[in-house]
């Protein structure tokens, strides 16, 4: 890393975040050049011992200096135990300040699909904290002190000083050999090991599909393909470091012996006394032990890096979100404007042309076959995604201009898929709101005519859902969803396919949902396949490969509808189609007819118009 990418990585959200440590940084630095002064007591000791206590015989100055030997390395010890909670608390403090952000653009990151689950930023925050919180911080703390003991051996005599510099530039070549041949395996390890993650988390999701159709081999292996390259980008890396490592680790203790025969040749010369040859030996071994740990910890430290380089590329990627002046509560009145949209990671519309506006107690209807846009245009109605063109308003305003925060207990949503989390019902139901109460809960439950079934599980309310938990039905877990949706009387609910998974009574349940949303003066889109979803519905819109077909009473587009579908099969232009079925609630008694968009080809000689 050169001089201007460190400046870089200090402008970074990561480095910021890490220079708001910079007083601790600073003590540490204090703090370890006291460890690694008092680090000389050993050496001091050694020379004392041999040049004046074997000498003189004396006892009193072996106990003297003894006893101030260890009081100067209880003195160490403590400085140590200091440091090492210093960069504990430093790492800690990184998680906190970054870990609400990452958590909030990563929920954002959501947002976009598929396309972001190829970051782990909460495992990155992680690892950098766990970096923080080991001994190599300490050790390369540790490196910048090498040249005071290579000094001091140039005090004891040249030639020892000489032996000292070439040690120690020989280790730091082996140290940037080690950078620079386990770099990239140790990156393509990380990236294939994140695929693999992804590929088995997608495949732990779908393991009924799985095992009905016998895949699993063919899915362990293809798991397996992705394991296998990311151990052999490991095994690559770990073996160049491994040999680099044992062959510093040897060189360090050939140095050190070396320093011992070298110092040995001159004390039996007379040049130094045999406790400079003991305490040059010792200081040339403190000299290189930073070095030699740092290649020890270069695997954390490249990890480290990668955490933090990925941190800092999810964080330009996710944009900081605005602080929106509050807007007053919202009643409902929905307008869409000639809208183009795509999702987030597409520049191909799957809407285009969508126009119409809903009054507060409307209820809308989307219909259409698949691919035509009706999943799309339901993250565009609750803010989820943003119009490339046109815009989307409640009560006026645009999506980007609400504080979502204050906007998002006024909005209901049932999505396509529908997932509980790990809790309890009535946490699922009160949307994890710690003020949240028992009759807000209750209350939506009983729009959704979830209660009773409620009730009757294990422990009602408190039935735990998740790992360990109570396993639903898909109905269960839809209609409990829906009075999720219902909590605390939003003004604008939006249901995509909200009867995939009911039965004939929860189909009766939605309508008689729909129809109190309606009568309490609540907006509601219907994203529906199944007639049934519409039936308390008085709007209806109809799409078609991303285009508006027809928006209006629902009664007059369905006669619309049903027309021009006759008009085109008189005229041989499509295939005759048979009859709507129409379909009788119990709720409501009101028959509903869905024309087909089908057009499969040119109509048969017998068919009749």
């Amino acid at each position: 890393m050169n001089k201007q990418d460190k400046v870089n990585a200090l402008h970074t959200q990561v480095g910021q975040a890490l220079a708001s440590s910079r007083s601790a940084f600073f003590g540490i630095a204090i703090f370890t050049a006291f460890v690694n002064i008092l680090m000389l007591t050993g050496p001091l000791y050694m020379l004392q011992v041999y040049d004046r206590v074997l000498a003189s015989g004396s006892i009193s100055t072996l106990v003297t200096i003894s006893v101030l030997m260890a009081v100067m390395y209880a003195f160490m010890g403590f400085l140590e135990y200091v440091r090492s909670r210093v960069l504990v608390r430093i790492g800690d403090k990184l998680e906190t300040d970054l870990g609400e952000k990452t958590f909030n653009s990563w929920m954002t990151q959501g947002l976009y699909g598929k396309a972001g689950q190829r970051h782990r930023p909460l495992q990155d925050v992680s690892t950098l904290r766990q970096f923080l919180s080991g001994a190599a911080p300490a050790t390369f703390f540790d490196i910048p002190w090498a040249p005071l003991y290579i000094a001091i051996m140039f005090l004891f005599h040249w030639s020892l000083g000489v032996i000292g510099i070439l040690g120690a530039g020989i280790i730091f070549i082996l140290a940037w050999v080690n950078e620079v041949s386990t770099r990239k395996p140790m990156q393509d390890a990380n990236a294939l090991r994140i695929q693999g993650q992804e590929f088995a988390d997608i495949a732990h999701r779908n393991a009924e599909t799985i095992a009905a159709m016998g895949m699993k081999s063919n899915m362990q292996e293809r798991w397996q393909n992705y394991n296998n390259k990311a151990a052999h980008a490991v095994v690559i890396g770990s073996d160049r470091a491994g040999s680099l490592s044992s062959t510093s680790k040897a060189f360090r203790m050939f140095v050190q012996s070396g320093i011992l025969g070298w110092g040995a040749l001159l004390a039996v010369q007379g040049i130094i006394t045999p406790g400079t040859m003991i305490a040059g030996s010792i200081i040339m071994g403190r000299a290189l032990a930073p070095i030699q740990m740092a290649l020890g910890q270069w695997r954390s430290f490249i990890g480290a890096r990668q955490a933090f380089n990925r941190l800092n590329k999810f964080y330009d990627i996710i944009p900081e979100p605005l602080e929106n002046l509050s807007l007053p509560t919202p009643t409902g009145k929905l307008s869409v404007t000639s809208i183009l949209a795509a999702p987030p990671t597409s520049k191909t519309p799957v809407l285009a042309g969508i126009n119409f506006t809903l009054e507060p107690g409307q209820g809308l209807g989307v219909v259409g076959p698949s691919a035509s846009g009706k999943s799309t245009l339901a993250r565009l109605l609750v803010g989820i995604w943003i119009p490339q063109k046109g815009s989307v308003r409640l009560d006026g305003a645009t999506f980007d201009q609400w504080n979502s925060d204050e906007l998002g207990p006024f909005i209901g949503y049932l999505p396509q898929h529908v997932e509980l989390f790990d809790g309890t019902i009535g946490e699922n139901i009160g949307r994890f709101r710690q003020d949240a109460s028992a009759e807000d809960i209750v209350l939506a439950a009983r729009r959704a005519d979830v209660h009773d079934m409620i009730l009757h599980l294990p422990d009602g309310y408190d039935t735990h859902i998740g790992e360990g938990g109570s396993v639903l039905s898909g109905g269960q877990v839809q209609r409990i969803a829906l009075a999720r949706a219902l909590f605390g009387d939003p003004a604008l609910v939006v249901l995509d396919e909200p009867n995939a998974n009911l039965d004939a009574q929860g189909d009766a349940a939605l309508t008689a949902a729909i129809a109190d949303l309606r009568k309490r003066g609540k907006t509601v889109v219907i994203m529906a396949h199944r007639p049934s979803a519409i039936a308390a519905v008085d709007q209806l819109l109809m799409l078609k490969e991303g285009k508006q077909i027809a928006f209006g009473p629902k009664d007059a587009v369905i006669k619309e509808i049903t027309q021009k579908n006759q008009t085109q099969s008189a005229s041989g232009k499509s295939k005759p189609l048979q009859p709507p079925q129409p379909i009788e609630t119990s709720q409501t008694s009101q028959r509903v007819q869905m024309p087909t968009f089908s057009n499969p080809g040119p109509p048969s000689s017998g068919a009749k118009s």
